[in-house]
């Protein structure tokens, strides 16, 4: 029986902090969407969730097409 390669992807965000001076909340994420580049971003932390996938590698260590599955 062959042997393959599985990828583990598990859902996780790697959070970063900036502070931005508006006059809401709402033009301060927009500012910041605008200028995300210039802005000076600090790591906060990560946060993981549930949803995960599994998915076959070639030799190559190349992603498989339609052997992905999992709960997303």
């Amino acid at each position: 029986m062959p042997i393959f390669k599985i990828l583990r992807r598990r859902d996780a965000f790697v959070d970063y902090a900036a502070e931005v001076e508006a006059d809401s909340p709402e033009a301060a994420a927009q500012l910041a969407r605008a200028n995300a580049d210039a802005l000076p971003w600090k790591s906060a932390g990560q946060h993981e969730q549930d949803a995960e996938s599994f998915i076959a590698l070639d030799a190559a260590g190349r992603e498989v097409p339609r052997s992905e599955c999992g709960d997303f």
